[in-house]
């Protein structure tokens, strides 16, 4: 059952006890009384499958006024992870935010079943290409329009990969927008669905963007890591794309990581075979079409052996 089947007053129901929701390879158990959640989660979760309430959870989460007296009085929102408290009570009107950000932190301190990434992934024609990013380096606004575009996006934040293999796992739920990036896309792709804008938070503006209808469709299908690209918006520079060696790509990469160190040995050796058969770049930019473009026309990468991972690219 999609979440969309469900009327107003059912979503309201469930969300009271725990609303069971799919995303990618986890189960999330959602409460929460606020109106403005219920309405992102039923515009931008609205194709994710409800699960059954007798269903396994992989992370119970409530969203709660951190005391009564906060229903009225300059309204906050609270986000608990099963007994944890991680962030600080924030205004009531960001509450999907708080969701969001609070599934965020779930996801990258606990599900360490996976190696994962810093960094926006999405895929075309069975090939997945990697954007890892500090903020500011313009990965999400990249993420957006190429999904908006026509690549499936698997994740605008956390890449996952199993260790022991070359793909990338979708985790498929709504990609983050902040400042002049929100008027950017709204304005190239007026059909896009984003949610509620939310001023004066830690991070400026900040909505959401709906994922595509074949990217939640597929979101149990993996892809094979074919690129690596970090990209880098600049106001005043023009679009470049440089090759970059694997061994420096490997640090980096490693050093976006969540969890790398938890791994060891396999998640060294799982990072070093994805890079043996990856092409790696570095993407200068500050046109939008003209980065697009760049990364539409990547050529497939010529593998290299794994012992060759410190050779020129």
């Amino acid at each position: 059952m999609k979440l969309h089947s469900l009327s107003r007053a059912d979503l309201a129901s469930r969300l009271e006890k725990g609303l069971i929701l799919a995303s990618g390879p986890f189960t999330f158990s959602i409460r929460g009384r606020y109106p403005m959640l219920h309405d992102a989660l039923y515009l931008l979760y609205s194709d994710h499958p409800v699960l059954p309430d007798d269903s396994f959870v992989d992370f119970p989460v409530a969203l709660t006024p951190p005391n009564p007296l906060r229903r009225f009085f300059r309204p906050q929102v609270q986000f608990h992870f099963d007994q944890d408290r991680p962030f600080y009570p924030l205004p009531a009107n960001q509450v999907f935010a708080s969701f969001e950000w609070g599934l965020n932190w779930v996801i990258s301190n606990h599900a360490h079943q996976f190696i994962m990434l810093h960094a926006a992934v999405v895929e075309k024609n069975g090939r997945a290409l990697v954007l890892p990013g500090e903020p500011g380096a313009g990965k999400s606004t990249l993420c957006a329009a190429l999904m908006l575009e026509g690549w499936r996006l698997l994740s605008d934040e956390i890449t996952l990969i199993r260790p022991g293999t070359r793909e990338a796992w979708p985790l498929c739920r709504p990609a983050s927008l902040k400042n002049a990036s929100i008027e950017l896309i709204r304005a190239r792709y007026p059909e896009a669905v984003l949610g509620p804008v939310v001023d004066a938070t830690s991070k400026g503006r900040v909505t959401h963007l709906k994922p595509a209808p074949d990217s939640i469709e597929r979101m149990e299908v993996p892809a094979p890591i074919t690129w690596f690209v970090f990209p880098r918006y600049d106001s005043a520079s023009e679009t470049n794309l440089i090759p970059r060696s694997r061994a420096d790509s490997f640090l980096d990469v490693a050093r976006n990581a969540f969890n790398y160190s938890h791994h060891g040995e396999r998640g060294f050796s799982t990072v070093q075979q994805i890079l043996s058969h990856a092409a790696c770049y570095s993407l200068h930019y500050s046109d939008l079409d003209e980065a697009l473009s760049v990364l539409d026309s990547l050529p497939p990468p010529e593998p290299l052996e794994p012992e060759c991972l410190n050779c020129p690219p």
